[in-house]
Formats: structure tokens, C-alpha cells, sequence
């Protein structure tokens, strides 16, 4: 068995977009920031000016790609665009506020906040245990390319569900616990038995 050196990884959700402030499911629609994501997209970036990052991958999804690019910018660092980043499809539940979804799929919905793993949304959803596996397969190639390196992960609230489950070893089903703060830093150490927790939701540079 190949033995992969160990790779530092910063993860990062994206910043705010209108639609996060308004409980609004974005899902794959490609949503920009707004004013207030950008702040906190260009406050993460100098935070990590120093951090030695060595590779930034981002979700293609703009509102990841523009909170990426602050920080390629201020690294000089080239941005790699990966679409096994993108957040879960969630088919019809998307452009829908939280209440939109309760009130018209109430069933639906149910199976959705008890986090059934087999359960997709209508309209091209993705279940949970498909999504957990694209994005955590997708994630495992770019550190196993880039091993003993330390890599930047620009992507979405889910993604970073699964990356924090997966360094946890929770099951899809468990309670949420953690936050998923816009444009927090994350971090995890990837090798060869997987992902291990270091840092989560640091915020400390959103203080103002």
C-alpha cells in the first residue's frame, strides 16, 4: 500500500450571497456574493496571506470561485477550478426559502431535516450518500495530487458537512453539531488513513 505524505488542508466555505441571508436553498444555481460575502471573502484571504498555501482548488460555482480568487490574488497562487466541489443538487427544493420547502413538499421535507441518506430531492437531487461520496472522492484526488503539500479548498456549507463528517467518522445521520460559518477557516489533515480534524470555524478574522 502507498503510503501518501501528509497534506495540510484549509477549507473554506464561501462567502455570504443574498440568498444565504435569506434562508434561500441554492444548491448548483450559481449565486454571487454580495457586498457583505466580499468583505469577508478579502478579510479571509489577508488572513491566510502568511499561512504557506501552496494550491487552491474551488468549487466552479462563482460564489466559491470570487471567495477563491481573493485569495489567489493576495497568494499569487493560480485557481483550480474543480466542479466535484459544487454543492448538492437539491432538484426542486432550489431557489426555495426553508419555509417554501416546509410548506410544500412537507414530506419531503421531513426526510430531508432527518437527513434520510437514500432520500433525493424531485428534479435531479442528489441523495446524501451520493453527494458524500462525489465530494469526498473529489476532495481525496486533489490532496492525493498535491500530498505533503498544503492545499486550499474553496467550496460550500455541504461539502464542508461531509469533510467534517468524514475527519469525525459521524455517520450521515448524526446531528449537525458544528457550524459551517460563511468564509471561516477549517482545518484538516489528509493521508493515507484518511482525514484528520485539526481546526474548525475559526472566524477570528470576521471579529469587526
Amino acid at each position: 500500500m502507498t503510503t501518501l505524505a501528509a497534506t495540510r488542508v484549509v477549507l473554506i466555505r464561501h462567502g455570504e450571497t443574498a440568498w444565504n441571508a435569506d434562508t434561500r436553498i441554492q444548491g448548483q444555481l450559481d449565486i454571487a456574493l454580495n457586498e457583505r460575502g466580499r468583505w469577508q471573502a478579502a478579510r479571509m484571504a489577508d488572513a491566510l496571506a502568511d499561512e504557506g498555501i501552496e494550491v487552491i482548488v474551488s468549487s466552479d460555482l462563482q460564489r466559491a470561485r470570487a471567495t477563491a480568487q481573493a485569495l489567489a490574488d493576495v497568494t499569487g497562487l493560480p485557481l483550480q477550478l474543480d466542479p466535484g466541489l459544487r454543492e448538492r443538487r437539491f432538484g426542486c427544493f432550489e431557489g426555495r426559502t426553508f419555509q417554501e420547502v416546509d410548506t410544500t413538499w412537507p414530506q419531503e421535507a421531513l426526510r430531508w431535516r432527518q437527513r434520510d441518506p437514500e432520500w433525493a430531492p424531485a428534479e435531479g437531487g442528489e441523495s446524501l450518500l451520493v453527494f458524500y461520496a462525489r465530494c469526498v472522492a473529489a476532495s481525496e484526488a486533489v490532496l492525493s495530487a498535491h500530498a505533503g503539500r498544503v492545499v486550499a479548498l474553496v467550496a460550500h456549507g455541504g461539502v464542508l458537512d461531509c469533510l467534517y463528517r468524514a475527519a469525525t467518522r459521524q455517520h450521515l445521520q448524526a446531528p449537525r453539531s458544528w457550524q459551517l460559518g460563511n468564509a471561516t477557516v477549517n482545518r484538516l489533515l489528509h493521508g493515507s488513513e484518511g482525514f484528520t480534524l485539526v481546526g474548525w470555524n475559526d472566524a477570528r478574522h470576521l471579529d469587526d
